[in-house]
């Protein structure tokens, strides 16, 4: 993957972790479950890429 791919992910880690606490702050739930959500996409991709990155070396 590119660096483009990691900022990508990164960027749909963090918000994620936005969403989750805007949802703790305002009570609400769904938003939590969002942002929970959009953290675990990004970690499911972040191991492919850890994954692609071992076999390049």
């Amino acid at each position: 993957m590119g660096a483009d791919d990691k900022i990508k992910n990164a960027a749909e880690d963090l918000g994620g972790k936005a969403k989750e606490a805007f949802g703790k702050a305002t009570g609400d739930d769904s938003k939590v479950a969002e942002g929970q959500a959009d953290q675990s996409k990004a970690d499911v991709k972040k191991a492919g890429e850890n994954v692609k990155d071992a076999f390049k070396h």
